[in-house]
């Protein structure tokens, strides 16, 4: 088999794991179990479908390898009974229906984001379980270390057991104090999905659409809650620019360069329509998602990148300070500024976020402002640091290129 035919595999196993997965955790009633078993059934179809053909119907071949796959743990492990029972009904290879499906996906989201658990074990447990990423790249995407990350989510699917969290979409009296949690992770599923931190692709499609998709679920749950819409929206304006942002090659294509007529016209009137909604139902104290949610609406509706409105667009970042006042914010600000005002005035932002020093955009952003003030040595060292702290194929690629060019 040729390798972008391997590749067409991998991607289609690795599209189907979330989903096949909620689908164990209501039939086996554990995270750690279901993981294992899907990941058996994930290496199983990327070692037999490539020599013997992708089935007709993927999910529900993963499906069944890892519920046998469960059940051999079950026996093996002397814990039969209803558990075996149980999963033994389940390996009907028709396809789940798809509310179902969907219900077991909102499932899993509200288990991993269940307030018991911090803030920040909720994330993480999501992009490891939801977003099917390694330890390593949920390390990287939340700035902690992996060994500290590894003990994180241990924990966290700890706590899962131990405290017998329910596997089950809340009443509605519990939606407002699980949003931060479930917001924050299908963000960042999203962030995964749009620029992926490690591997060949800049995007992977099915992330960012299951992102979508999660909103528009928390939409239908709770359509007047402004963090919900913000969120919606947001997701619609960044993913409306996809088909512009590689080229025929699959290199990275800058903002600036972008064709915006392959921008997606229908998500942007939508995500500004939501814009709008939101805006006005936070009249007093502003919202993360919907502020972020008016920057991409500022870049959707300039016609071209000379004519984006940086005044407006520093003057929502100063907004967004106010309630998310993190170093990644100042940095954007301080890249809105650099359009706004010029390369050094940005540089000095960035120059102040040495807090950063770990983070490749960091570095990224300050080689760039460096060559565009001429400092040629500096921006060459600046876009080393960047390269060695890890990107995605298509980043370090782009990197590479202003590199060559020093």
């Amino acid at each position: 088999m040729d390798i972008d035919a391997g590749d067409a595999v991998a991607r289609l196993v690795r599209e189907e794991r979330a989903r096949v997965l909620a689908t164990l955790v209501r039939v086996t009633g554990s995270v750690d179990l279901a993981e294992d078993a899907a990941q058996d059934a994930v290496v199983r179809a990327l070692e037999t479908w490539p020599r013997d053909g992708v089935p007709d119907n993927p999910r529900a071949w993963l499906l069944v390898a890892a519920k046998r796959r469960a059940i051999d743990v079950i026996r093996r492990e002397s814990r039969r009974g209803g558990k075996e029972a149980e999963a033994m009904t389940f390996l009907d290879p028709t396809p789940e229906p798809a509310e179902v499906v969907r219900d077991d996906m909102l499932r899993l989201v509200f288990t991993c984001c269940h307030p018991t658990l911090s803030l920040e074990a909720q994330v993480a447990l999501a992009l490891r379980i939801l977003g099917g990423l390694s330890t390593q790249e949920v390390a990287r995407g939340l700035m902690v270390p992996e060994a500290t990350m590894a003990k994180r989510l241990t924990r966290a699917k700890q706590k899962i057991a131990q405290a017998r969290i329910p596997y089950r979409v809340p009443a509605a009296e519990e939606l407002p104090g699980r949003l931060a949690g479930v917001a924050a992770t299908v963000y960042l599923i999203f962030n995964e999905g749009y620029a992926a931190g490690s591997g060949a692709d800049l995007v992977r499609v099915a992330l960012t659409a299951e992102a979508i998709r999660l909103a528009r679920l928390l939409a239908v749950l709770m359509p007047d809650e402004p963090t919900v819409l913000g969120l919606l929206a947001l997701l619609l304006l960044h993913d409306s620019r996809r088909d512009a942002r590689l080229d025929e090659t699959g290199r990275a294509v800058l903002l600036a360069d972008q064709d915006r007529a392959r921008w997606d016209a229908a998500a942007i009137r939508e995500g500004v329509e939501l814009v709008g909604v939101a805006l006005r139902r936070t009249p007093d104290r502003p919202n993360r998602y919907v502020v972020e949610a008016a920057i991409a609406a500022c870049h959707a509706l300039a016609p071209t990148y000379s004519d984006t409105h940086w005044d407006a667009v520093v003057s929502w970042y100063d907004v967004l300070l106010t309630v998310n006042d993190v170093a990644v914010v100042r940095l954007n600000r301080a890249v809105a500024v650099a359009e706004r005002d010029g390369a050094a005035a940005g540089l000095a932002l960035v120059d102040q976020l040495d807090d950063l020093a770990t983070y490749p955009w960091w570095h990224a952003t300050r080689a760039e402002l460096l060559l565009r003030l001429g400092r040629g040595d500096a921006a060459r060292s600046a876009y080393e640091q960047a390269l060695a702290l890890g990107m995605s194929d298509p980043q370090v690629e782009h990197q590479r290129r202003r590199l060559a060019k020093l």
